[in-house]
């Protein structure tokens, strides 16, 4: 009983932006079963472009299909040999996999007791784990939530520099149908992120 109070108190702002940090972890981790799509379909979005994609993204996931979904995401980011698009801050800062933004991260993921799941085998600067990470800083799931300051220092360090051009390519991409919009969404959603901590105070 006492462990609710105990929980840290997160404002509903904040509890929106882990949602939709971890919605995108979830779309970009792996294709989305009927479950996810289900609801997926029933979001809602208000006339921001954030809210348009949010609202196309929801019509789309009305009228997909698992399987098609599924293929779609397995030539953008699987393919034979590799998807169209490589969804890693070393690749999109660099042009090479493995490179100083993994090392940077893992430095970083160190620090804040942050580590790869045994079940996980991508290289940890994949925007999915990015997204999840910041989701976990924000609410506190690894311990006490992260002041704004240090989300803050984490989102410039490594999710700004690249992020926002890989859900710019992840919207035109040539087989991106229903993950057009989850680009948009990304995008809209780095865009709004961007500002918000460029006007937060460095406390």
């Amino acid at each position: 009983m006492n462990a609710l109070a105990d929980a840290p108190q997160i404002a509903q702002e904040d509890r929106l932006r882990a949602d939709l940090y971890n919605f995108l972890g979830l779309l970009l981790s792996a294709p989305p079963d009927e479950i996810i799509l289900d609801q997926t379909a029933g979001l809602s979005g208000d006339a921001t472009d954030l809210g348009q994609g949010i609202a196309t993204l929801a019509k789309l996931a009305k009228i997909s299909k698992p399987k098609a979904v599924e293929s779609e995401f397995n030539k953008l980011f699987i393919g034979l040999g590799r998807g169209e698009l490589l969804p890693y801050a070393s690749y999109y800062l660099t042009g090479f996999l493995n490179e100083k933004p993994l090392a940077t991260l893992r430095q970083d993921m160190s620090a804040r007791g942050l580590e790869r799941s045994d079940t996980v085998f991508e290289p940890e600067d994949n925007i999915a784990s990015l997204m999840e990470m910041m989701a976990a800083m924000i609410v506190g799931r690894f311990g006490t939530p992260e002041p704004v300051a240090t989300q803050k220092t984490f989102f410039n360090a490594h999710i700004a520099p690249w992020a926002g051009h890989f859900y710019s390519d992840l919207e035109g991409a040539k087989n991106s149908v229903f993950y057009a919009s989850v680009g948009t969404v990304g995008r809209a959603f780095m865009e709004i992120e961007a500002e918000a901590f460029r006007m937060s105070r460095a406390d």
